[in-house]
């Protein structure tokens, strides 16, 4: 073995960069081997882990439809509906709350409640201001605490309305 110019030996070298490129490839061809226990990795929720309720329009034959914010993406039934559900029943996230509109078919002060299906979360919080009357028309807030997949229900008197909405 001849020292180069710096006095250190080129073959050692030689072999140390060898070593360290048969290393190198070693471990790469090992992991490419390996796979990934996907039950460990998280999943966001997504439309096909979450059986979304279809909004449509509010039927023409109901003469409140116009006064309903949100009717052409609606659901109800005979007693309570809700309108502004965004396309294909999914809700933006916003941390500040999103507003939906009611309409009270049935007389009674509107309660909203839900959960989140996918995943544990804090409850749904809503607000729900006074000053609209005992039917028709009400306004609300609702807060979702993560984005994710959520079951709503509203009622109103004898009127009860459950909807699934996929928040993101």
């Amino acid at each position: 073995m001849e020292p180069g110019r710096d006095g250190r030996c080129r073959t050692g070298m030689r072999t140390s960069v060898a070593a360290r490129f048969g290393l190198i490839l070693m471990l790469t061809v090992s992991l490419s081997a390996c796979t990934v226990d996907s039950s460990l990795t998280p999943t966001p929720p997504t439309a096909v882990a979450c059986a979304v309720t279809l909004p449509g329009p509010v039927p023409a034959d109901q003469p409140w439809r116009e006064s309903l914010f949100g009717s052409g993406s609606a659901y109800g039934n005979q007693g309570l509906w809700v309108g502004g559900l965004g396309e294909g029943g999914r809700i933006p996230f916003e941390p500040d709350g999103r507003k939906l509109a009611w309409w009270r078919v049935v007389p009674g002060p509107l309660r909203i409640t839900g959960h989140r299906l996918d995943a544990s979360a804090a409850p749904l919080r809503s607000a729900v201001p006074s000053g609209y009357g005992d039917r028709g028309f009400q306004s609300s807030g609702v807060y979702f605490s993560t984005p994710g997949c959520w079951e709503i229900t509203g009622t109103a008197g004898s009127a009860r309305l459950t909807f699934v909405t996929l928040v993101g």
